[in-house]
């Protein structure tokens, strides 16, 4: 197969399980257009239910999204140099990244952004990671009987992703003035992320901006709790860990400069 055979495969897969699943359900017909059937893919991707799927579809997914890997710019943090001591910066897509581990910022159901084609880092990492990443945190979520805390976290495999490992942290959302309870919140979730990367024996680090954006916790602030909390770590372990702060907007990069 090439990699036409392969999406036209997966997108028609995707139509006959969702068909038989809502007979209400009709899949247009695929356009021929390359930019159009990815879009349709990861929109199929993005609404599907977490649960088991075919070893064959797995395989061809697989292949499929490794050759797309190879047309990425992906970038090694081995290439970045430090701010300070373990410490760095980069501006870009957090799933472009060759890591340790990439932190999602995650909804306590862990399972991802369900809307077609949404920008969140929520929906982006499940997109690029493949469907397996939805089933492995459907399964932690059923084994724990409840949602993930707000400061928690917990680590899955990368699945196709360039790094590998997730570790998914739920960060406090703001609904009025900004609270301590909440700078605890977020302060939390760094320092989970970072004890579970220590335990599972990650070597780096890769943070978006937690609870920024649509949770809304002030950029400026959130940037000092996450610096302030990863120092404080960093000066009281002794394994070798390497922590970058991964920026998307300029806003947030002219801040942690």
């Amino acid at each position: 197969m090439d990699q036409t055979q392969r999406r036209l495969f997966l997108i028609n897969y995707l139509f006959e399980e969702q068909s038989q699943k809502d007979r209400n359900f009709a899949s247009e017909r695929i356009p021929e257009d390359e930019a159009k059937q990815k879009r349709i893919l990861r929109s199929l991707v993005n609404m599907r239910a977490p649960k088991p799927i075919s070893d064959e579809f797995l395989r061809i997914q697989n292949e499929y999204m490794q050759e797309e890997l190879k047309q990425m710019d992906i970038f090694d943090v081995a290439q970045l140099e430090d701010l300070e001591p373990h410490i760095s910066l980069w501006q870009g897509d957090i799933s472009k990244l060759r890591c340790g581990a990439i932190v999602n910022a995650a909804n306590s159901d862990m399972v991802g952004c369900f809307i077609p084609c949404h920008n969140c880092v929520d929906n982006i990492i499940h997109t690029y990671s493949g469907v397996q990443l939805r089933w492995e945190c459907a399964q932690i979520i059923d084994k724990m009987g409840c949602g993930l805390p707000t400061g928690a976290a917990k680590i899955t495999k990368a699945y196709n992703l360039p790094c590998k490992h997730v570790l998914h942290t739920v960060g406090p959302t703001i609904f009025s003035e900004l609270t301590q309870d909440d700078e605890k919140a977020l302060a939390s979730c760094y320092r989970s992320c970072l004890d579970l990367a220590q335990q599972s024996n990650v070597e780096s680090v890769a943070f978006c901006c937690i609870s920024t954006g649509v949770f809304r916790f002030p950029n400026q602030r959130a940037a000092e709790i996450a610096v302030q909390t990863v120092r404080q770590y960093l000066r009281n372990t002794s394994k070798p860990l390497k922590v970058i702060f991964n920026v998307y907007l300029d806003k947030d990069r002219a801040i942690y400069e």
